[in-house]
């Protein structure tokens, strides 16, 4: 049991746990502001371009009966598929998605930028007899043992 507890010590207390739960969090609330976003700025000026139709209250009633209202078919009871919460929940995903895309292509770049600046600052060299990969400090070739300038 202390060998259990011990790792998991060393689990939590790794850097990159510590990232993740700093993501999540900071996920959780760009997804309620996306939410927000979608709910009280995109899908009304779409319900509105579109007709005035307000997305939240576009459902299907499955028990075969016609409602005024979502609320009213919801007040009797009946099964409902709400077409218009899952088309909103839709754009949501898609709104989150291409912004971690955008997130993600950044950081690929950002990473490409800097593995090119490694790259540029070389560490070894090829010794001029063998053609072996050495150290840029080495004075002989730990390989044929040959005397390098």
């Amino acid at each position: 049991m202390k060998k259990f507890l011990s790792e998991f010590k060393d689990f939590i207390s790794k850097g990159n746990v510590i990232d993740m739960a700093v993501g999540v969090i900071i996920g959780g609330a760009f997804g309620t502001i996306v939410s927000s976003l979608v709910d009280d700025i995109i899908m009304p000026i779409i319900g509105k371009i579109i007709g005035g139709i307000d997305f939240k209250s576009i459902f299907i009633s499955l028990d075969g009966n016609s409602y005024a209202s979502l609320s009213e078919a919801e007040a009797a009871g009946a099964a409902i598929i709400r077409i218009g919460s899952f088309i909103q929940n839709i754009v949501n995903f898609l709104i989150i998605a291409f912004v971690i895309f955008i997130v993600i292509k950044q950081m690929a770049l950002l990473k490409e930028k800097f593995t090119k600046a490694e790259e540029e600052n070389p560490t070894t060299k090829i010794c001029p007899y063998c053609k072996t990969e050495i150290n840029l400090e080495a004075t002989r070739c730990p390989n044929c043992t040959s005397q390098l300038e």
